[in-house]
């Protein structure tokens, strides 16, 4: 990047403005990509519907058996910090 050198003020004043205009530009773009970010397609047909909801279905059964498999294999782990909190308590 270039380094400029302004020697009025008008030439700020001009500098300034163009700045603020490109980052106006620059903003309605952002606004305009982040809308078709997150817009819902309407158009779907009754079947991409279905299609959907299984797909969105079976991604939380998944997640589902997942974190229970997890817990199941290293429960253990957690089991001997709390068993040592509760004998903590029993002695007193």
């Amino acid at each position: 990047m270039e380094k400029t050198t302004y020697n009025t003020l008008e030439e700020i004043q001009l500098r300034r403005n163009q700045l603020s205009e490109d980052i106006e530009r620059e903003g309605e773009q952002i606004a305009v990509l982040w809308g078709d970010l997150f817009k819902r397609n309407e158009d779907s047909t009754r079947g991409e519907q279905i299609a959907t909801l299984i797909t969105n279905s079976i991604t939380a059964i998944d997640a589902f058996l997942l974190v229970r498999k997890l817990i199941k294999n290293y429960s253990g782990i957690f089991r001997f910090f709390h068993r040592e909190g509760k004998k903590k308590k029993n002695r007193r």
